[in-house]
């Protein structure tokens, strides 16, 4: 069940998803209370589930060459205990960054981070040897990140 969020939790969730280290004091002073009231609502959103950490964005190219790849998979066999197997072997393995599961023709969308090309087709390698109920794959190597946007449109979200 989703929790009833007024403009100020609103803006308390755009203030720290722009800048997860704001202070206290500059948070309350951006969505407009005073510390403790705006403490106590940060802590809440937090207690709900709805604030699930904080994280610093690295610009990775920056320290190691990377190259990000988008991978589609649909597995052979589309009982519940398929589905959980394959999701629970890419949990364990870091390169994959991000699985969703899909409705549709795909199965799953993985993005995967690896240093180059090479190192991607050994993981896939190494999934495939696992067995866990791929079928087929496709690769989709990314040449440029055209937006990148980490910040959630919250207000548009919940439509106030």
């Amino acid at each position: 069940m989703a929790i009833r969020l007024d403009s100020i939790d609103l803006k308390i969730l755009d203030a720290i998803q722009r800048d997860g280290r704001i202070t206290k004091l500059a948070l309350a002073e951006k969505v407009g209370l005073s510390p403790t009231p705006c403490w106590l609502r940060l802590r809440k959103l937090e207690k709900a589930g709805i604030i699930t950490g904080y994280h610093a964005r690295v610009a990775i190219r920056q320290i190691a060459p990377a190259a990000t790849v988008l991978m589609e998979v649909t597995l052979g066999s589309h009982r519940q205990a398929d589905f959980d197997r394959f999701e629970k072997a890419v949990r364990d393995i870091p390169e994959i960054v991000a699985c969703w599961a899909l409705g549709g023709g795909v199965d799953y969308i993985l993005k995967v981070m690896t240093p180059d090309i090479d190192a991607y087709q050994r993981l896939v390698d190494a999934l495939l040897q696992r067995e866990i109920g791929i079928d087929r794959y496709f690769t989709y190597i990314v040449t440029k990140a055209v937006k990148e946007d980490h910040v959630l449109p919250v207000a548009e979200l919940v439509g106030t």
